[in-house]
């Protein structure tokens, strides 16, 4: 299908581009054999909404799952597929093989013309009351793959752990899917625009480091509630996430305890209080929580699988990560709200707040600060580098002469081809509150040093300040006569209303 052929996407489906243009592709490619795709992603991210589009535009059925007995949801079941065929009276299936068995045969070639797209949302709901449907549609995929069949079924859910497992290992369905799609937030500037605060980076990168990129927290808990300026931010944020009036206040809450491999709450929120306190190592965890590091692996690959938490390698030293917390929410929630719940159940949120402020600097708005700068290399910051497709993340360089830990926050490294030397395009450090100066740009040259002096090929690899805060006189003087190999990223060329110069090649 050429890409002239693709469907437009709607005008109300906001940003999704990308997933927009995989499903339709998905939908229209031109075998004669059934397809199966696997939606996923965390709640509020709009895949109910973005699938509803869909099936508008494409035409087909669509039966939405809820929390139902295997009886009640085969009633279900039945009664929107009889009304998706016009019947006027439910469609009564005894049980859910003659249910599965029917819908493909809705597909047959003598049925119809051009593919059937059928989306069954929030699966694990149906999977759970009905273990035995996965090997169901296993069974009628593989059928159809030699009988010609238009299915295109689309499997979709929130439960990122069952989602997951129904393509892993030994599961029924692995090896059968064409589409694997995770619709994640928005990015920081999509979400800025989706705010409308993208003409404020201050405001926006505020915004981006409570509430991140989910779609359902402006329109469908806060009723388009935004912070009209920089200045009115801490009000917003307390008539709003820290008020327990709101549906914000316990959806740190609420977005642990979906997660169907979570059981003891209480064990995972004290791994994630551990990560948002800055212990961030598998150690560090354990330590904090008062655990073995061996008895924390099964929360640890939980949280992971759920995509709350990522382990993230040091780039710079084999064998070595740190955890991040993957949703602003739930970090600003363990850093912030947490350990004062007692006190904003009971209205205090200005108090709250107003004693909360150097740490939602240094351990909410300053890590979070930092994966944004890593996006922007990744995304529109990635022209900067002449062309380097290297694998951007961060680590830590031991100084030998010191002996101190030079932590490299942004890093672009790539692997040495041929067995050639590996080579780094690009070392920076991330300043959230701080106005940066030459100390910070010499540290990252002294990191240069040392990775060129243990075999690392430097030649051409550039030094890049990011600050919230802005840069001293004496470092812009510095990056403009200088040799054309520093960059400084403020908030205004993160959020694209200046452009950067480039790094010379």
């Amino acid at each position: 299908m050429q890409q002239s052929q693709v469907p437009a996407k709607p005008a109300h489906v906001y940003d999704r581009g990308t997933e927009w243009e995989a499903l339709t592709r998905f939908v229209h490619r031109p075998l004669p054999h059934a397809m199966l795709g696997i939606v996923s992603g965390r709640r509020r991210m709009g895949k109910t909404f973005l699938l509803r589009a869909l099936v508008e535009q494409q035409g087909g059925f669509y039966f939405g799952a809820t929390a139902a007995t295997a009886t009640e949801s085969l009633r279900q079941f039945g009664a929107a597929l009889a009304e998706y065929a016009g019947s006027p009276v439910p469609f009564s299936f005894a049980t859910w093989d003659d249910a599965v068995t029917y819908v493909f045969g809705l597909a047959a070639p003598d049925r119809g013309e051009g593919p059937l797209l059928v989306v069954i949302d929030e699966f694990p709901y149906l999977v759970k009351a009905a273990q035995e449907l996965p090997s169901l549609m296993q069974r009628e995929i593989d059928r159809f793959q030699v009988e010609e069949n238009r299915m295109r079924l689309l499997l979709c859910g929130s439960a990122m752990s069952v989602m997951g497992g129904l393509l892993a290992s030994t599961a029924p369905l692995r090896g059968r899917a064409q589409l694997e799609l995770v619709v994640r937030p928005f990015g920081y500037r999509a979400a800025a625009d989706f705010w409308g605060v993208a003409d404020s980076p201050a405001l926006a990168a505020r915004l981006h480091a409570v509430v991140g990129g989910t779609p359902a927290y402006l329109r469908q808990f806060l009723a388009n509630d935004v912070p009209a300026d920089l200045e009115e931010f801490d009000d917003w944020l307390c008539r709003t996430v820290l008020s327990p009036l709101s549906p914000l206040f316990r959806e740190a809450r609420y977005l642990l305890a979906e997660e169907a491999d979570v059981r003891d709450t209480a064990l995972y929120h004290s791994v994630l209080a551990a990560v948002a306190q800055g212990n961030s190592t598998r150690g560090g965890i354990a330590g904090y929580i008062g655990r073995k590091a061996v008895d924390i692996s099964h929360p640890l690959n939980v949280l992971e699988d759920s995509h709350l938490l990522v382990r993230e390698a040091d780039v710079f030293r084999a064998g070595k990560s740190q955890y991040r917390i993957t949703e602003p929410l739930i970090n600003f929630y363990e850093a912030v709200m947490r350990p004062s719940w007692a006190r904003l159940e009971s209205g205090q949120a200005v108090e709250v707040w107003a004693a909360a402020s150097e740490r939602f600097a240094a351990q909410v708005a300053g890590p979070h600060f930092e994966t944004v700068c890593r996006e922007y290399v990744l995304g529109p910051g990635r022209s900067l580098l002449a062309g380097s497709m290297g694998e951007v993340g961060a680590g830590v360089v031991v100084d030998p002469a010191t002996r101190k830990q030079v932590q490299i926050d942004v890093a672009v490294v790539e692997p040495g081809s041929g067995g050639g030397r590996p080579k780094a395009a690009l070392l920076g450090e991330v300043k959230w509150g701080t106005v940066m100066g030459l100390g910070h740009l010499e540290r990252l040259r002294r990191a240069r040093d040392v990775l060129a002096e243990r075999g690392m090929d430097t030649r051409r690899c550039g030094l890049a300040c990011f600050s919230g805060a802005g840069f001293s006189d004496a470092l812009r003087a510095e990056s403009v006569r200088g040799d054309g190999d520093v960059l400084l990223i403020g908030l205004d060329e993160l959020y694209g209303r200046t452009t950067p110069a480039l790094l010379l090649p």
